[in-house]
């Protein structure tokens, strides 16, 4: 069986339709657009339902944002997150700032 994965990203025009699964012989990388913390929060929990146990997020996530995920996910789901201090997309901030 397949490693089950997840990559979020944070985008503001995110909607339904804004996911994707990026599968190889070995894992199933389901990637997942999100406008703020709390969808992320939402497609986390649901990813860990239908069997993820790594979640990756995007650099838009501050601190307090991957907290909130590993929160909503649990112990037992691994979460980790590319990091930039102040994201590009996001007007050169934090998510903590964009989104709390």
């Amino acid at each position: 069986m397949n490693l089950q994965a997840a990559f979020i990203f944070l985008v503001g025009d995110a909607d339904a339709s804004t996911r994707a699964v990026v599968s190889t012989p070995s894992i199933d990388l389901n990637v997942i657009g999100c406008k703020n913390y709390a969808e992320a929060e939402a497609a986390a929990k649901d990813m860990t339902a239908k069997g993820v146990t790594a979640i990756e997020l995007c650099a838009g996530f501050g601190n307090e944002g991957i907290a909130r995920v590993q929160k909503a996910v649990g112990a037992d789901v691994a979460v980790g997150a590319v990091k930039f201090d102040f994201h590009p997309a996001l007007g050169f901030k934090s998510g903590d700032s964009a989104f709390l």
